[in-house]
């Protein structure tokens, strides 16, 4: 709940996720029991290793089952034979240059947006089509793979759980015999402490082990260096996207992993010492990794929720809307934001989690801090949908909100309006309408943005190359970062280049 003058992009960060139904948010908490944290854009962790102490001591009876878990809460496998192929050549060049040559590595690509790469302790390896699409050469995404590897042959997953087996009990020694609660809660947070600073440490071995792995296998070693510096660009970006505010250069003494920049420092001084030693070759193969990923899917796809112009479709809970001329969508990860040209208009669509039994009218009145009145409350039916509407106004903004129940589950539509726009209902009512359970033929009209490589030609520069694109807003930062390119770099006549299409 929150006040009626509260600023509507306010409401994401309170409400019920969208993008993933109840029963799909059941399955995410239990494969974050089996992985040590989640890593999305932002996070700047990427390669990250991700497990703890119960995934250690059940593996050999659970393998398939987690592994099935953790495909699922990825959106599934993404099917490209060509990709595969690469992946599991480069883990072939790999491996027998690391302390455990006879490792058993297998590959799985996520279809999932999020850049995501980690490794379980028997060597399934994890990759992201997200983290894919920021890899521009095969040492880049070399690098990635070469990292989480390293976790596995340093066996940093049953250090780090004896560390936190010791810290549990410390605190349940100091709980027993002295009985004192603020003293557990010291010992607990310098467990904390100790355990954040030594998984930081694990990521710096790693990263070296991987550097070097990436040598001997005769990979480009800066190949490291190039994909973080895209990590921490693409990191920048998604924050400026989404209007986050975050503090340059903070630290974090609970952080699980360093900052992007640090391990960019370190990857390039042991990239250098390496590239300078007898038989470390620069095999990047860009040519080769952008063939295997053209077409490759970018961003969302239809089951979790996308978003094309003004138009939002979820194929896995069927149900789709569209804004009115002039707004832009964005499918954030807890709820459809949409915004008017000149912002003095706002569009909320989400999924709500409801009590068993729970009204629309109540629905409705729960979402603010003030009570509605029967008056404001009317029912209807939207295109087959049982729903209900109400009216909430506030000093500075009014709202038109919306209840609508499909397949057992309740949604949620909020327009936000300037208290003197003589159009807000019309407008309202437009979007209401256009909400509609969605059939197959439907979703599969709505394709999603792919990258498509093209090779530049003489007079082509980033502006040039960005205005192809189609399924990115013609961005040339986003271009710019999808493409390594720091904001001095230029383009190359005859190279090729990602562009996102629709």
């Amino acid at each position: 709940m929150f006040p009626r003058d509260a600023y509507l992009p306010a409401m994401s960060s309170v409400l019920m996720p969208f993008k993933r139904s109840l029963s799909r948010l059941v399955t995410i908490c239990a494969a974050a029991l089996l992985l040590a944290g989640c890593l999305g854009a932002g996070a700047g962790n990427v390669f990250s290793e991700r497990t703890q102490a119960p995934l250690v001591a059940a593996m050999d009876n659970a393998q398939s089952r987690e592994h099935a878990q953790l495909v699922a809460t990825f959106g599934g496998e993404y099917d490209s034979p060509r990709i595969s192929r690469l992946l599991n050549g480069i883990v072939g060049d790999l491996v027998p240059a690391t302390r455990d040559p006879d490792l058993r590595v297998n590959v799985t690509v996520l279809d999932s947006p999020a850049v995501n790469a980690f490794a379980l302790p028997d060597g399934r390896l994890y990759v992201t089509r997200g983290l894919l699409a920021l890899a521009n050469d095969s040492s880049e995404i070399a690098a990635v793979m070469a990292h989480e590897i390293a976790h596995v042959t340093l066996r940093h997953a049953s250090t780090r759980s004896e560390l936190q087996m010791r810290s549990d009990l410390v605190a349940r020694v100091v709980a027993d015999v002295l009985r004192d609660q603020r003293a557990v809660e010291n010992v607990r947070t310098a467990s904390r402490m100790d355990i954040a600073r030594f998984s930081r440490e694990q990521e710096f071995e790693a990263d070296a082990e991987g550097i070097a792995t990436l040598a001997r296998a005769g990979y480009d070693p800066y190949g490291a260096t190039r994909f973080l510096q895209s990590l921490e660009r693409w990191e920048t970006l998604s924050r400026a996207r989404s209007g986050a505010r975050v503090q340059q250069g903070a630290y974090d003494m609970f952080s699980t992993h360093p900052a992007t920049g640090q391990r960019i420092d370190a990857a390039r001084v042991l990239a250098r010492q390496l590239a300078e030693r007898a038989g470390a070759g620069d095999a990047r193969g860009r040519d080769v990794y952008l063939a295997a990923i053209d077409g490759m899917t970018f961003g969302d796809g239809t089951e979790d929720g996308l978003v094309r112009g003004r138009h939002y479709v979820h194929g896995r809970l069927r149900i789709g809307f569209s804004a009115p001329e002039g707004f832009a969508l964005d499918n954030s990860s807890r709820a459809v934001l949409g915004t008017s040209g000149d912002e003095s208009r706002r569009i909320l669509f989400d999924l709500v989690e409801t009590e068993p039994g729970q009204g629309l009218e109540s629905v409705l009145a729960s979402t603010w801090t003030d009570d509605l009145t029967a008056e404001d409350i009317r029912r209807l039916t939207v295109n087959g949908l049982e729903a209900a509407t109400a009216r909430s106004r506030g000093q500075d903004w009014h709202f038109r909100i919306a209840a609508l129940r499909h397949d057992g589950r309740i949604y949620r539509l909020i327009f936000a309006h300037r208290p003197q726009d003589g159009s807000a209902d019309r407008l309202f009512e437009e979007t209401l309408s256009s909400i509609r359970a969605m059939s197959a033929r439907d979703i599969a009209a709505f394709s999603p943005p792919r990258i498509r490589i093209q090779r530049a030609g003489a007079r082509d520069d980033v502006a040039s190359m960005a205005r192809r694109m189609t399924g990115a807003g013609q961005s040339a930062a986003i271009f710019r970062v999808l493409n390594g390119l720091g904001a001095d770099d230029r383009i190359v006549a005859g190279q090729s280049y990602k562009i996102v299409v629709d």
